[in-house]
């Protein structure tokens, strides 16, 4: 049924149970994961007025910070891949909108499933069909499975 499933978390706990059910399924039906996370686009000033220019080293800290944060949300993912006997790969998209690194991901990878959450961490929104989980939806060729 499914070969190769893509399972987005952005480390919230509703996330955690898009993971989990990715996780079963791929255990059930033989298929492959990767697990994607996103680190959105900082955006910065542009006017130098302030000597912003010295934000260079920040920006590297910041790089490392994040790619640090993906890291620890994929390692314990990893161990209950394994330990499921579930192929996995990690993927950590930076700098780009979620939604758009979701789809794009998807299609380049040749996934046939995207489980993502409902909603993510995004302030009121959470209220609602999350809007990067709408985005997915409207645009994705890829079936997407929405765990609330």
């Amino acid at each position: 049924m499914y070969a190769h499933l893509l399972i987005a978390t952005d480390g919230s706990e509703l996330a955690g149970k898009a993971v989990e059910h990715g996780l079963e399924l791929a255990r059930r039906t033989g298929a492959r994961v990767t697990v994607l996370t996103v680190s959105e686009p900082v955006v910065l000033g542009t006017d130098d007025a302030f000597n912003l220019g010295v934000l260079g080293n920040l920006d590297s800290e910041l790089q490392a910070a994040r790619e640090r944060a993906a890291q620890e949300l994929f390692a314990p993912l990893s161990e209950r891949a394994s330990a499921a006997g579930v192929p996995l790969e990690t993927r950590h998209v930076v700098d780009r909108h979620a939604a758009d690194a979701i789809v794009e991901e998807a299609e380049k990878s040749g996934c046939d499933l995207v489980v993502m959450a409902s909603h993510g961490r995004r302030g009121l929104r959470r209220l609602l069909l999350g809007s990067q989980t709408s985005e997915v939806l409207g645009r994705s060729q890829v079936p997407v499975l929405v765990i609330r």
